[in-house]
């Protein structure tokens, strides 16, 4: 297990994250369409926290995209990095999320992160985050619908409704993805380089029998694994 060590020049207070996250959100590239579902690698990446010590673990798992087997996992610890402010969270996060993915030999291919991307109210959420600072291909894929709003999805697997910023005069900031029959849906957005019919055609690959997609199924439980021994 890695352990973090955060940059000297992180952001420290709110405004510094705010003028980071302006800077950074010029650089999302909304163009390319991405990695073709089933080709290549599918990396997932969470992290977990322990908030009486200030303990954060992050880990991520590759897989196969073709047989969603897994190819290298790894995880890093470390202490957080910023205070929990809503829509700052991967000033939290990230530290520990760029150390697992050093740690990786094999090549990431597309990032999937459990939280969001353009589904953000500065529109630059985790997944945008990280694929502006590693030029990887990212996307979100969250529990919850955020601060958005959506129409219920068909009931049966692969329905798909558009999640909308209402404020914004309805503006589409990614899709409520149904990746189960009858099951709650999961909601899609575009970190970077990848389309956003793309990223949830990804989606549904990785989540042949459950809800969640295997790459953050994974992820979820190797963290968590890794908080508990760093914790001791």
């Amino acid at each position: 297990m890695t352990t973090v060590r955060i940059p000297a020049d992180w952001p420290t207070t709110e405004a510094q994250a705010r003028t980071v996250q302006d800077e950074l959100r010029a650089r999302v590239d909304l163009h390319e369409p991405g990695p073709t579902p089933g080709e290549g690698t599918v990396t997932g990446v969470d992290v977990a926290y322990d908030d009486e010590r200030d303990v954060v673990v992050a880990a991520a798992v590759v897989l196969d995209g073709a047989s969603l087997e897994v190819v290298e996992e790894a995880t890093a610890v470390g202490q957080v990095s910023f205070p929990y402010v809503p829509g700052l969270l991967a000033f939290r996060e990230l530290p520990a999320v760029l150390a697992v993915l050093d740690r990786l030999t094999a090549a990431p291919g597309l990032v999937v992160c459990d939280g969001y991307g353009r589904a953000h109210p500065r529109r630059f959420g985790l997944a945008s985050h990280l694929g502006v600072l590693t030029g990887l291909p990212t996307i979100g894929v969250a529990k919850n619908p955020f601060t958005f709003a959506y129409e219920e999805p068909g009931a049966r697997r692969g329905s798909t409704s558009p999640l909308v910023d209402v404020d914004a005069g309805g503006e589409e900031v990614g899709c409520a993805v149904r990746t189960q029959d009858g099951v709650k849906p999961v909601f899609v957005s575009v970190g970077h380089r990848v389309a956003l019919d793309v990223a949830v055609a990804h989606v549904l690959r990785l989540a042949p029998r459950y809800r969640l997609p295997e790459s953050t199924r994974r992820a979820d439980a190797l963290c968590r694994r890794a908080l508990a021994e760093a914790l001791g």
